[in-house]
């Protein structure tokens, strides 16, 4: 049986401590959540350097979502209507603690629901959401992350759309590198026959997933699996050994300490 896991990260500097803390969602094959892990599972390495595992937990944490909707004319081909029924089922499926919000992305980026653990507001823009506009991509993508990056706990952004970027200022090399410097899980959702490359990139260097459905109908089965696996993970937590006071990037790999895992990872982040 293949596993795979998703894991993002959050360095914490305090106290002269230096701790690292990895969120990992862990499933089998099929995209059911794989629980009942231990610490000893875990191989997690820094640069290359198998770092000890000095804090480990399994559980339930709470999330903050930013959910981004491609509302752009093109859109309207796909069906808003059928793709606001969608994430209104997901949203609604949340737990009480988790917190949301929703992006509408057009020739602007709006922030439609701000957020909250209050689903009212989101729920009430959903029924507004009308096509306008064309798709900046790009641009819209750091816009979601910026705005759920400063939130506590596990974040994440979805991003729902058909098409390509259309007229953002950001370049889809600028995008990849912004994203892999940010603390942001990346579910990109491409509906219809065409994905931009960058969305599959945008998941591998955040740890997220990136999915392709055929119409807005099957759009609620990628809802479906991004919520299994949003809802149960581990956080491990390690202190560097010392590089000499090195800042910069610095690469991450964690595995299952098992021959037959497959490692969905973010690899890696800044050290100042």
């Amino acid at each position: 049986m293949v596993h795979e896991m998703a894991v993002w990260t959050r360095a914490q500097f305090t106290s002269g401590v230096d701790l690292v803390e990895v969120y990992a969602t862990v499933s089998d094959s099929r995209g059911a959540p794989l629980s009942g892990l231990t610490r000893d599972d875990f191989i997690v390495e820094e640069d290359g350097r198998r770092q000890e595992i000095r804090t480990f937990s399994a559980g339930e944490f709470p999330l903050a979502l930013a959910v981004g909707i491609d509302r752009s004319f093109s859109m309207a081909k796909v069906g808003l209507p059928a793709v606001s029924r969608s994430v209104r089922g997901f949203l609604s499926a949340l737990r009480p603690d988790d917190q949301a919000m929703l992006v509408g992305i057009g020739s602007q980026t709006e922030v439609l629901a701000p957020l909250s653990r209050d689903r009212k507001a989101a729920l009430a823009a959903l029924d507004h959401l009308d096509p306008w506009g064309t798709t900046p991509l790009y641009d819209a993508t750091l816009s979601a992350v910026d705005a759920i990056e400063p939130a506590s706990g596990r974040r994440a952004l979805i991003l729902i759309s058909d098409g390509s970027d259309r007229y953002s200022q950001t370049t889809a090399t600028a995008l990849l590198d912004r994203v892999r410097r940010k603390d942001v899980l990346i579910y990109p959702i491409a509906v219809g026959k065409t994905r931009d490359a960058v969305f599959v990139e945008m998941a591998t260097v955040t740890g997220g997933r990136s999915f392709q459905v055929a119409n807005a109908s099957s759009l609620p089965g990628a809802l479906t699996a991004i919520a299994d696996e949003l809802r149960f993970q581990y956080l491990i937590g390690y202190v560097p050994a010392a590089q000499g006071g090195r800042s910069g990037w610095r690469s991450i790999q964690v595995r299952v300490n098992r021959p037959d895992a497959r490692v969905r990872a973010r690899d890696g982040y800044v050290a100042p």
